[in-house]
């Protein structure tokens, strides 16, 4: 599954049932309601609205602060005073209307993105929105060094605007088997990027669901490429569900070495909760990645 199948689609939420024991369901059980979590504040704490979008964005920003996450990411400019009203960030910002296949690997994309980011960055950095993502867009055919000469070409050009501001620019890495095709699907080709770009306003999203699937090794690679890492999302494999005994990853594990690599960001959980209970799965889920 992906984010846009699951944009709208995720049922309404639902109590669980107190009778399993595990530590787990322990955790999913507790109320949302019930007092903040006591995070050791070693992480800064962010949700991917869109997994939870049967769900009023002022509902989530309410029981997001209740439970001490600190940011609704992947909002348009429209929601950004929702939840700073509720005394949260958008960690994460949207600049364009255009999705992830048509990105800044082709150059007749140029003149409308470029517009765009130019005329958001601004708003970003008023309204305190500290990044806007972006994509490479889908290769339709296009080489990898074409594709990175193209994106570094383009990105160049926003990053006087990017700098003037303090807004971060940031490329999501994607797998491309569910993003078919897709160009930035792997974490050396994103750095390389970088290296061309070379600006501190432009960084990755290194999406630990998508690179897992793609490369695997997540941790060593966070260690080798943190200085190009500008956020981090979250998801279990298989499916992009919570981040319990369900899935391969440890997740704990890879929350110590973001932080032992001494950053100090965002990490968004975009994982879309197959419990009833989706809003006492996400507490569960942010206390499994609070280290």
């Amino acid at each position: 599954m992906n984010r846009r199948q699951m944009i709208g689609s995720v049922a309404g939420a639902a109590a669980l049932t107190a009778t399993n024991i595990s530590f787990a369901n322990t955790l999913t059980r507790q109320s949302v309601n019930a007092p903040s979590l006591k995070l050791k504040g070693n992480i800064h704490h962010s949700v991917s609205q869109w997994c939870y979008g049967n769900i009023p964005l002022e509902d989530l920003a309410k029981a997001c602060a209740d439970m001490g996450i600190e940011s609704i990411e992947l909002l348009q400019e429209k929601d950004w005073t929702v939840v700073k009203k509720h005394g949260l960030k958008c960690a994460m910002g949207y600049a364009t209307d255009w999705g992830i296949p048509k990105g800044f690997n082709r150059v007749e994309n140029h003149e409308k993105l470029i517009a765009d980011y130019e005329a958001m960055i601004p708003k970003a950095a008023a309204a305190g929105v500290p990044n806007l993502i972006c994509f490479s867009g889908n290769s339709e055919g296009l080489s990898e060094n074409d594709g990175l000469i193209n994106c570094a070409k383009g990105l160049r050009k926003l990053m006087p605007t990017a700098e003037k501001h303090g807004v971060t620019i940031v490329m999501e890495l994607l797998n491309s088997i569910g993003h078919k095709d897709y160009q930035c699907d792997n974490t050396p080709w994103g750095a390389a990027l970088c290296e061309m770009v070379k600006s501190d306003r432009f960084k990755l999203l290194y999406d630990i669901y998508h690179m897992q699937i793609m490369e695997g090794n997540v941790i060593d690679t966070i260690k080798k490429y943190h200085q190009y890492i500008g956020h981090y999302h979250t998801g279990g494999v298989p499916g992009r569900h919570e981040l319990d005994e369900t899935q391969e990853l440890y997740y704990p594990a890879i929350m110590k070495a973001i932080v032992d690599t001494g950053y100090k960001g965002f990490v968004g959980q975009e994982f879309v909760p197959a419990a009833e209970d989706k809003l006492a799965s996400l507490k569960k889920c942010i206390a499994i990645c609070d280290v």
